[in-house]
Formats: C-alpha cells, structure tokens, sequence
C-alpha cells in the first residue's frame, strides 16, 4: 500500500523544525515508537556509568568474594576448552569447535554479575572521566587492585586443586597443559598487543549489554568467541594457564607471571580504559551538556502488549543502571 502524503500530520518540534507523522498514529503510539527505536550513545553511556558508580562503593568485603568467586567461575572457560579438545578428531577446523568452550566461564561470570577486572576497566573508569576527582581516581585504584588480586586468587584455587587433587583424568589434564602452553607461546611485546584486543572486546560486552535486553548470552559468546579465535590474551582466564603450568612444574613462576600475566595487564588496561573508555566518553562528551528534550504530557503510562512501562530515557538509564548492579 503506498503511504498518501495527505495522510500525515506536521509536528512543530523545540527547535523549529517540523516532523512528519501518520495521521492514524496517537499520541501514545508515537511515544511508544520512539521507547522502542535504538538506545542512544548517550543513555549507554550514563548506564555503564551508573554501574561504575555502584562498583565504586561496593564494600570491600563484597568485593573480595565476589572477584574470588569470578576467579574460580573463569576457569570453566579452560576447563570446557580441555573437554572438547580431548573429544574432537585432530582436524583443520577442531579448533573452531574447542574455541566455543572458551566462551563458558565469562558467560557464567558476567550473568551472574561477579567482580571481573577487565569488565572494570571501562565501568569503573567512566565515573572518573565524568568528575576527575583524587577521591575517584582512589576509589578507582582500591576496586582494581581488590578485584584484580581476587580474580588471581581464584584462579590459583582451580590450579592448585587440578595440579594436587584433579577431579578429571589423564586425557583432560593434559588437554588443559597443553592448552596453557600455547597460551605461553607468545612473547613479552606480542603479549601485549593480543591483551589490547582482548581488553577492547571485553570493554565492548560492556558497553553492548545495556541495549542487548534479551539478548545478553548472544553478545557475551560473539564477543568471547572471537577472543579465542584471535587468541589473544585475557589476564584472568590466561591466569589459570599461567597457575597451572607454575604449579605444576611446566614453567616456572618469574616466567608466568613477568611473561604472561604482567604483559596481559598492561595490554588488557590499554585497550580497555585507554582505547575503549576514552574513545566511547569522546562520542557522547559533546551530548552531556545538552538540556534534556521535554517529552509530552501525553507520553504513554501504562504498559505495553509484553508487559513493559514505557518510561522515558532518562528512566530507561536509571532502571537499567540498577539492572545492571552486581548482587
């Protein structure tokens, strides 16, 4: 059916402009349209960073359970990588398969709302970039040294009890050594440059999620997939590798620590913080200042056909931030 121009209505809009809408539509449908296009940078922007500001002043106690707990949770990633390795043909397109597993543990973490350190490097830090304060910049250094030092100590937990009283068999624990070993490959420099990539794409999940309303496995398995497809170096799963092959006697701890996991951090902060941080505060800085768009008295109230109220962004922002928390 072809759309009859006569069969519209002009709007005047705040600043001058006019809008064209179908005549047929009310005012509440109008509304409603608009709850439903895409979230604004903006309103992404003020969720992440509604979210960093609870991580902030979560209670250290709280913090330091729930990065243990991550710690621990990352390791399914490895563990489900050993499982398909050992249970795959040696073919050209195995890996394609075993990489999936390596998608469980962050799936597992970030769902369940715990404390991982490379998710911190964008929420955390955009509070900071919004009021540089020395108050914030502490608060920022007090979260990442807690949950950093908790994740690895978590990931020391799963090491310790695979290498002393390993709960699988043979075939497993060497899948798992020889999954750590190729993880070691790299050297200092590459190191780096593989835990910007990975650093950049775990700040993505971030940024993704608030406007992945349903959708929120989907975005955690793309994201995490890829970082096991490029192989490229994720400081806290990376860890367990690194504690494994130490514990176990494969490699020795001033090499895992100052060839893996120091690298790794540095890589992982750079392309999180640095890269990704700065460049998503840099595309909605300009649109802070603005004075909020009135929205109309008739803006819809009640919910909709799927049982949502459609609020406006401001409120869409508030209620996901606090969607978002960490339990």
């Amino acid at each position: 059916m072809r759309h009859d121009p006569a069969n519209t209505k002009r709007t005047l809009l705040d600043d001058g402009t006019e809008r064209h809408t179908a005549a047929s539509l009310t005012k509440y449908e109008i509304e409603k349209a608009e709850w439903r296009g895409p979230m604004r940078a903006a309103v992404v922007y003020e969720v992440v960073r509604r979210s960093g500001d609870h991580e902030l002043e979560r209670p250290t106690k709280s913090l330091v359970f729930s990065s243990i707990a991550a710690g621990i949770v990352i390791t399914l990633s490895i563990l489900t990588e050993a499982y398909l390795r050992q249970a795959l043909p040696d073919t050209d397109w195995a890996h394609l398969i075993e990489a999936m597993g390596y998608t469980t543990g962050f799936i597992f973490v970030i769902l369940a709302r715990q404390q991982l350190f490379t998710e911190s490097t964008i929420t955390a830090v955009l509070p900071v970039m919004a009021k540089p304060t020395a108050n914030n910049l502490f608060a920022v250094a007090r979260l990442w040294t807690i949950v950093f030092l908790g994740n690895l100590v978590g990931t020391a937990i799963f090491a310790l009890w695979f290498t002393f009283y390993p709960p699988a068999g043979p075939e497993t624990l060497e899948a798992i050594r020889e999954i750590s070993m190729r993880a070691m490959e790299p050297g200092f420099v590459e190191t780096i440059m593989r835990g910007i990539c990975a650093g950049f794409l775990i700040a993505g999940v971030a940024w993704l999620l608030p406007s992945s309303r349903g959708f929120e496995l989907h975005v955690i398995f793309l994201i995490t997939y890829i970082i096991a497809l490029g192989k490229f170096s994720h400081v806290i799963a990376g860890s367990a590798e690194a504690w494994y092959l130490a514990f176990g006697g494969y490699s020795g701890f001033f090499e895992v620590v100052f060839g893996f996991i120091v690298p790794a951090l540095i890589g992982n902060v750079i392309g999180g913080t640095v890269l990704f941080a700065f460049l998503s505060f840099g595309q909605v800085v300009a649109e802070l200042d603005e004075k909020p768009a009135e929205h109309s008295n008739g803006a819809p109230q009640n919910d909709d056909e799927d049982g949502r109220i459609c609020p406006d962004e401001a409120q869409t922002a508030a209620a996901s931030a606090g969607h978002e928390t960490r339990k």
